[in-house]
């Protein structure tokens, strides 16, 4: 009998889309810096996996994230995989123009839910980040450009503690109202529970933000990934951002742990009958790979579960 068995829940769609962040997200907080033909061929396997929506890289300034400052060079690499779609972090105008000039196709801006945050992240207020993204949306959005807006630190500070949930959704409405086509709702130091999840989701519904127009991120620091990803589905969420491997962290936050991983994600919705695309077998090979290169084992269970069982 294959494993897990389908039993279906009420209540959950049909189709999740997995945002694959751990090209970029996943490899940003490494220590030893990753071959640029490394990262290629690891968004490759990720596609052959069947993943469609796979973040390839950011568009910083290299002295703040040195891990991506290959991304001129990786982007051509990568930008011909057939029917996938491979966004790109811009943080400014100048990050738009180099996104821009190799064709990418979907970008995302980063905002902060806090000020503190926002201080060690973009050395800037919440509003004046807002006002810095204005532009760039706008003009991605008269080039046609499919905009994503990344809102960190959703669910706790690692400085401010509890964020109010006005405050999110305040800052929700701004990306929504300068052109983002979607939000992504991100608990970076990985404290969200599954009664927070769904007071956020329920403000953001009566805030007239739609569920469809949401995605999830979460970090799985107390174990809590999945029941979050879970209370967000039953809220309507069909887009969830995950890491192969459960790579990743966040360089400006040293409390974040790494993300809900690809795998675990995929496990839980193939038991519950919900489509992913993806092959399970081939993500976790892809992973087990990657690891390989980064001389560490997996952190994710399903991985390790998966990997033990074909030795």
């Amino acid at each position: 009998m294959t494993l897990p068995m389908t039993v279906p829940a009420q209540g959950l769609p049909a189709r999740v889309r997995i945002h694959e962040v751990g090209a970029r997200d996943g490899l940003q907080n490494e220590s030893a810096t990753v071959p640029t033909e490394i990262k290629a061929e690891f968004v490759r396997r990720l596609a052959d996996a069947g993943l469609t929506t796979i973040e390839a890289t950011s568009f910083v300034h290299p002295k703040w994230v040195p891990q991506l400052a290959d991304a001129e060079r990786l982007f051509p690499l990568v930008g011909g995989l057939e029917g996938v779609h491979l966004p790109v972090l811009v943080p400014n105008d100048r990050g738009l123009d180099r996104a821009l000039a190799l064709g990418a196709r979907r970008v995302a801006v980063f905002a902060s839910a806090t000020e503190s945050f926002a201080k060690a992240n973009l050395n800037r207020t919440v509003d004046e980040a807002l006002a810095m993204f204005e532009p760039v949306v706008t003009r991605a959005k008269a080039e046609d450009v499919h905009v994503r807006g990344y809102l960190s630190m959703c669910f706790g500070d690692p400085w401010e503690g509890a964020v109010p949930v006005p405050q999110v959704v305040r800052v929700c409405r701004a990306l929504v109202d300068m052109g983002c086509d979607e939000l992504s709702l991100g608990d970076t130091i990985g404290v969200a529970t599954p009664g927070h999840v769904t007071a956020l989701l329920t403000a953001l519904r009566e805030a007239r933000i739609p569920a469809a127009a949401v995605g999830v991120h979460f970090h799985d620091t107390y174990g809590q990934a999945l029941a979050n990803t879970y209370a967000a589905l039953h809220h309507g969420v069909t887009t969830v951002d995950a890491s192969a491997g459960g790579l990743g962290g966040c360089p400006y936050a040293k409390s974040a742990t790494g993300n809900l991983a690809t795998e675990d994600l995929v496990w839980m919705l193939q038991g519950l009958g919900i489509d992913t695309g993806v092959d399970l077998d081939r993500l976790v090979a892809t992973s087990t790979w990657m690891a390989e290169q980064l001389g560490r084992p997996s952190p994710s269970r399903t991985v390790r579960a998966l990997s033990h069982k074909e030795q």
